[in-house]
């Protein structure tokens, strides 16, 4: 009888040590590996809303599991976000000005690298209804002109660019970001806009571009930085290294940007 017991004791005690056993297994499959289920949040100016989305979707092919949200929009407005508390991983701004906003409140890990630069063309309908040439022929108060705000890097780069030709033009819209800019022009509520040769190019036959030398006074660094309370420090490293490599960089001057 004792013996029996005993064995039955044993067998008992066998069962609830394998069951645990496999739970302790089940949990570890549940819980995954590598990067599995994690977020690489990225704020970027507007003018990168292509070429960051294409290598996000390299970079989530890479990472098994993990995905790339991104939030494009003008940099200062960004930058203001970063700077009130926003969960980013890293940020991608469109001149040197709106990173420092971020570099001056102490956020960023490390010292931000310049990746890439742009210029401004002048943006019309395909058809260029306003037979605009030059920088300026924008002074022609006859003309509809968009131009970025002042604070947006676009904004900025415009400005630089009418002082050195000594254009003064009176926009009929200030927008907060260069896709702003840009829309107006491709719905026909604009004659001409100021915005980046990358957005040009890829509007593809829905505007026309026009070069004018003046953009040369105007070109913007664009830096790019992990910070410091990212959420996914080392993703977002990894990402800013496929940014920084040649293939990143293959996409980037492929849209019309510009080597550092």
């Amino acid at each position: 009888m004792l013996l029996k017991r005993l064995t039955t004791g044993i067998v008992g005690l066998t069962l609830l040590t394998a069951a645990a056993a496999g739970c302790g297994d089940i949990d570890d499959k549940s819980s995954g590996s590598g990067g599995g289920g994690k977020t690489v949040t990225v704020f970027a100016a507007a003018s990168l809303t292509g070429t960051f989305t294409a290598l996000g979707k390299t970079f989530e092919s890479s990472h098994p599991g993990v995905k790339v949200r991104f939030s494009f929009g003008g940099s200062s407005t960004l930058a203001q976000q970063i700077t009130q508390g926003a969960p980013v991983d890293l940020f991608a701004a469109a001149s040197p000005a709106t990173m420092k906003t971020v570099t001056d409140a102490h956020l960023v890990d490390g010292q931000p690298q310049t990746f890439v630069r742009n210029r401004l063309q002048i943006a019309t309908p395909a058809d260029n209804p306003g037979k605009v040439t030059g920088l300026k022929d924008l002074a022609d108060p006859k003309l509809k002109v968009v131009l970025c705000a002042e604070p947006v890097p676009c904004g900025a780069a415009a400005k630089k660019a009418l002082a050195a030709a000594g254009v003064t033009v009176k926009p009929v819209s200030l927008e907060q970001d260069v896709k702003g800019a840009l829309n107006k022009v491709t719905l026909g509520e604009a004659d001409a806009a100021l915005v980046y040769r990358t957005d040009v190019k890829a509007a593809g036959t829905k505007v026309h571009g026009i070069d004018f030398p003046e953009s040369a006074k105007a070109i913007n660094d664009y830096p790019i930085a992990t910070l410091n309370k990212a959420p996914q420090p080392a993703l977002a490293k990894e990402f800013v290294q496929l940014v920084l490599s040649p293939q990143g960089r293959g996409v980037l001057t492929a849209a019309g940007f510009e080597a550092p």
